[in-house]
C-alpha cells in the first residue's frame, strides 16, 4: 500500500454530491469535517477556515469492512477447483497447494493491497502466518488477525491450545500496536471438521479471558452437516488421509447448535458462512446479536451452489448480519462493494441501505470495532471510499445507492484516518 503523503493531522473537508453515514440519514451537497484523523462531522455547511476538496458527482461512504478473508491465499489468479465442487474436495485441493511463509506474507501483502483499491479500510484476516513479521504498511487495512486454530484428535487439542496461548502471549510481550494502521488480535478455531467441541470450549474461554473475538466457519456446507451426524464422508476421508481422525471427537447426531452455544461465552463471535443454519439456530443468533453475528460471503456462496442463503430471515429475526470476500481461492476479488452488489441482486427484497449496513457498520459492530469505524460520524476514524455515481440519477438517495449497486463501476477515491491511500 502507497500513502500519498505523511499525515499531519491537519483539519481538512471533503464534500460530495451525496454523503452516506450509515449511522445518520444520508446527506446531499455533504461536507465531512476531519481533524487529527477522525470525523468531527458531517453536514451541509463547510467549517470556517478549513480547506475543502470538492469530489463532485460521487457517493461517498464509510470504507468498507470486510467481515472474513484469508489474505494469505492472495497470490492466487484463479479460484481453485471449478464452480460446484463439493467442498470436501476443494478444501483438500486448498490442503494441497503447498506454499512457504516467505509466499504467504507476499500474498497477505497482495491481499491488503487489494483491498486498498477496492474501498476496504477494515478487515478480518484468517492468520495461518505470523503477523508480526508484517509492518503496518504491509498490512495496508485496520486489521483483525485471527490466529487459526486446528485440532480435530484429542491428542492434538492440548498442543493446538497451548500453541495458540503462546501466540496471544508473545504478541502481548511484543508489543502489539493499538488500532491505528492495525494489528488486533483474534482466535479463529477453523470448522467443526476440524476442530473438536472440547478444544473450542478451551479456545472460546481462552479468547474470552484475553477479550479477543472469535471466528469460526459454521454450517458451510451441507458435507458438513452429514459429517456431524453421521461421522462420516469427505471430512472424514480428509482427517484419515491427515493422522488427524478420532472417532470419539463428536458426538453422532450433533448439530451446528451445539456450536453457536459454545460461541456464546466468547466476546465477540463471527459466526462464518452460516449457509445451512435452520430457523431456530437463526433465532438463537438473534437472542445474542450484541456478541455474536453471522457472516455471509454472497460469491464464495455462488461459488459453490449452495442452497439459497437464508438472508432474508435471519434479518427478520433480527441477527446481525456482515458482509466477507472469503478468498481469491474461491472469489475473483476482495471488493465489499461487489459483495452488496451481488447481495442486492440476489436478495431483492432486502433493503439497500440494509446491505450498505452489512458492508460497514454491521462489520465494524461483528469485530467489536463499531465505536471506530464502519460509520461516517464524530469520533470514528475517517475511513472513506467515494465511488463515481452512474449518469443520469435523479438526486434521491435511493435512487443513487440503489444506481451504485446495480453498477460496476469501483471506487475512485480511499481514505484512511483522511489520509488518501491506494493499494
Amino acid at each position: 500500500m502507497i500513502r500519498h503523503s505523511v499525515m499531519e493531522r491537519t483539519a481538512t473537508a471533503i464534500r460530495a454530491r451525496i454523503v452516506f453515514p450509515v449511522a445518520a440519514p444520508p446527506m446531499f451537497d455533504g461536507v465531512v469535517h476531519i481533524e487529527g484523523g477522525k470525523v468531527v462531522q458531517v453536514s451541509a455547511k463547510p467549517p470556517a477556515g478549513v480547506p475543502i476538496t470538492d469530489l463532485g458527482d460521487v457517493a461517498l461512504f464509510p470504507g468498507m469492512v470486510n467481515a472474513h478473508t484469508h489474505l494469505d491465499l492472495s497470490d492466487r489468479k484463479h479460484r481453485i477447483g471449478r464452480a460446484g465442487n463439493k467442498m470436501s474436495d476443494w478444501v483438500r485441493q486448498v490442503i494441497n497447494e503447498r506454499t512457504t511463509p516467505k509466499k504467504k506474507l507476499v500474498a497477505v501483502g497482495n491481499g491488503a493491497a487489494q483491498s486498498i483499491r477496492h474501498g476496504v479500510t477494515t478487515l478480518a484476516d484468517i492468520a495461518t502466518y505470523d503477523p508480526l513479521e508484517l509492518s503496518t504498511n504491509e498490512c495496508g487495512p485496520r486489521s483483525v488477525r485471527f490466529h487459526e486454530v486446528i485440532g480435530f484428535s484429542q491428542a492434538r487439542a492440548p498442543s493446538a491450545h497451548s500453541g495458540m496461548v503462546k501466540k496471544l502471549k508473545r504478541s502481548k510481550a511484543e508489543g502489539m500496536p493499538e488500532l491505528e494502521g492495525v494489528i488486533m488480535e483474534g482466535v479463529a478455531p477453523h470448522a467443526p471438521y476440524t476442530v473438536s467441541p472440547p478444544l473450542l470450549r478451551n479456545l472460546v474461554n481462552t479468547a474470552a479471558e484475553w477479550n479477543v473475538p472469535v471466528a469460526f466457519h459454521l454450517a458451510e456446507s451441507q458435507e458438513e452437516l452429514d459429517f456431524l451426524t453421521t461421522g462420516a464422508g469427505g471430512f472424514q476421508e480428509i482427517l484419515e488421509e491427515r493422522s488427524m481422525w478420532d472417532p470419539w471427537a463428536v458426538p453422532r447426531g450433533s448439530v451446528p447448535l451445539d456450536y453457536l452455544r459454545i460461541l456464546t461465552r466468547a466476546h465477540k463471535a463471527l459466526v462464518i458462512h452460516g449457509n445451512y443454519l435452520e430457523r431456530k439456530e437463526l433465532a438463537f443468533l438473534a437472542r445474542h446479536r450484541d456478541s455474536m453475528s453471522m457472516v455471509y460471503c454472497p460469491r464464495t456462496h455462488n461459488y459453490f451452489q449452495h442452497a439459497p442463503y437464508p438472508l432474508e430471515v435471519a434479518l427478520q429475526l433480527g441477527v446481525r448480519v456482515a458482509l466477507g470476500t472469503d478468498s481469491l481461492a474461491s472469489n475473483p476479488d476482495l471488493s465489499i462493494l461487489n459483495e452488496m452488489r451481488i447481495a442486492a441482486a440476489r436478495h431483492p427484497r432486502v433493503p439497500t441501505e440494509t446491505i450498505l449496513e452489512m458492508g460497514t457498520l454491521a462489520a465494524a459492530h461483528a469485530m467489536g470495532l463499531g465505536h471506530l469505524v464502519g460509520a461516517l460520524s464524530p469520533g470514528r476514524y475517517a475511513d472513506m471510499t467515494a465511488v463515481p455515481i452512474p449518469d443520469g440519477v435523479p438526486d434521491a438517495h435511493q435512487d443513487i445507492l440503489h444506481a451504485v449497486l446495480g453498477d460496476t463501476t469501483p471506487p475512485c477515491q480511499t481514505w484512511l484516518s483522511g489520509e488518501t491511500v491506494d493499494g
